[in-house]
């Protein structure tokens, strides 16, 4: 198997000029704390790696001791433990779900900050802001245009393909041009209930008044038209699945592979996939397009997603004034330093969240992100569901993949979680 990885950006060098060269310890990007140690806890592990060395760099360059720390724990109860302990993080990134459960309580107000301005995905509870996110990530269907291209002859463009009908008319033509299953669908809960499903929600008119609507029990979810264009979706990409008849058993890294290499052409995903997808021997010539729908609401030549991972900074008595300073311009030097944009786009394959940075050197699936966040084709997360709800709704969408239960009893299911299941204040 031939591999492929993306090359890293040397920091050390240009660092230490470029830190030396902010001057004061201001808010406005300085970073002379020097004797000041923080801890920043990571919870997204594609970066772990490049955290650690550009923390050891950021060390060497300004004085100020930065340790990243990683978890695999479910990042609530993580951060509980910390916080029982009095022993908080001085920086945590965490999920929007998280920002908002935790910030009022333990979250410093960020509002004064320059970075503000230079970003529309900033988390504000309260009229203060308290998320800074720190990249944006997007979902919809993911494709391998060269692999298309080799049985269609002609160059691929996604926007042909935004209906349901013209999409079954593509994996028909691959069908017979001798890819037998031209889809893969992954079966973890994240995926389906995490990332799938949601779509539910965030595709229509209102998600709010739709997700209290559940709550309350006044959907009608088994008849709702974007439940159902959605699931419909759904069912065609299991009926041209490669692992049709063995759908649960299907692995992420076979799947990831067999797109990354041409044997199927599509799959649904996000471009965080490109951390999995990569260590094949991939194709250039990849992106991500809006979920294809039978639909004239405009949902179809959209992908869903927005800011994603969210630092904030501990606001408790372990925590001193000189340790948030610090905090702050770390955050600062991310946004307003070219080798802290370098670290996020180049080193950590990042799509920015923020105007003033430019990213050329993206991986593909990145590069179709930033296309359609430029162009305000983004249709926004819903970051309110309940901690268990991909894994509860996530275990009957299985079923339903698995052919065990059909479309209606899947709305059912939906329907009977919500009847105790509660949205995240917010």
């Amino acid at each position: 198997m031939k591999l492929k990885k993306l090359a890293a950006v040397s920091l050390a060098a240009m660092m230490t000029l470029s830190l030396a060269a902010c001057g004061g310890s201001g808010d406005e990007g300085g970073a002379e704390s020097g004797g000041t140690a923080i801890t920043i806890f990571n919870s997204k592990m594609e970066i772990q790696d490049q955290f650690e060395e550009v923390a050891e760099k950021y060390t060497e360059a300004t004085g100020v001791d930065v340790e990243v720390y990683y978890s695999s724990d479910t990042v609530a109860a993580h951060l509980a433990t910390k916080y029982s302990s009095n022993d908080p993080y001085t920086l945590s990134m965490v999920d929007a779900k998280d920002v908002y459960n935790l910030a009022e309580e333990h979250a410093v107000d960020l509002s004064d900050q320059e970075w503000v301005s230079q970003t529309p995905y900033a988390i504000t509870i309260n009229d203060k802001v308290v998320g800074f996110p720190l990249c944006v990530e997007a979902r919809g269907l993911i494709y391998n245009a060269d692999a298309i291209e080799a049985i269609t002859g002609t160059p691929f463009d996604p926007a042909q393909y935004q209906t349901l009908d013209a999409f079954k008319g593509l994996l028909d033509q691959l069908v017979a041009g001798g890819m037998e299953s031209p889809t893969g669908v992954l079966k973890e809960d994240w995926s389906m209930a995490g990332h799938y499903l949601p779509q539910v929600y965030e595709e229509q008119a209102d998600p709010d008044a739709f997700v209290t609507g559940l709550t309350e029990g006044t959907v009608d979810l088994a008849n709702d038209p974007k439940y159902n264009s959605l699931m419909e979706t759904f069912e065609t990409l299991m009926d041209y699945n490669y692992a049709k008849d063995s759908a649960i058993s299907a692995e992420r890294e076979v799947t990831s592979q067999k797109l990354a290499e041409g044997e199927i052409a599509f799959m649904f995903g996000g471009n965080w996939d490109w951390a999995v997808l990569s260590a094949y021997d991939y194709s250039d010539n990849m992106g991500i397009m809006p979920v294809p729908q039978n639909t004239d609401d405009g949902t179809n030549t959209k992908l869903v997603g927005g800011g994603s991972k969210y630092f904030f900074i501990d606001s408790s008595e372990n925590t001193t004034d000189e340790q948030r300073q610090a905090a702050k311009d770390f955050l600062n030097w991310l946004v307003s330093d070219p080798e802290g944009n370098a670290f996020l786009t180049d080193d950590c394959q990042l799509v920015p969240a923020y105007s003033n940075i430019s990213a050329d050197n993206l991986d593909p699936l990145g590069t179709s992100v930033k296309f359609y966040a430029d162009a305000g084709n983004l249709i926004p997360n819903y970051n309110f569901l309940p901690d268990d709800h991909y894994a509860v709704l996530g275990a009957k969408m299985q079923e339903y993949l698995a052919g065990q239960i059909d479309r209606t009893q899947f709305a059912q299911d939906i329907v009977d979680y919500w009847k105790t299941a509660q949205v995240i204040p917010h």
